[in-house]
């Protein structure tokens, strides 16, 4: 009985890495993927400037006390 358990759980364990498999590298998320691939450069730019709001903020800050 353990062993028929085994073998669906190794059968739905491939179907689920197969279903993933498929999913990623399905042509029509190639745009969303190579969209998602830059956030990274752009959230870059994003913390820069907010680095700069931030020493701005702090230096004004400290004028006030």
């Amino acid at each position: 009985m353990i062993d028929i358990l085994r073998q669906i759980a190794v059968v739905l364990g491939a179907l689920a890495f197969l279903g993933v498999c498929w999913w990623a590298f399905s042509p029509k998320r190639k745009k969303r993927f190579e969209e998602d691939a830059r956030l990274p450069f752009e959230d870059e730019e994003l913390s820069e400037k907010s680095a700069e709001n931030a020493s701005k903020k702090q230096e004004k800050g400290q004028d006030k006390k």
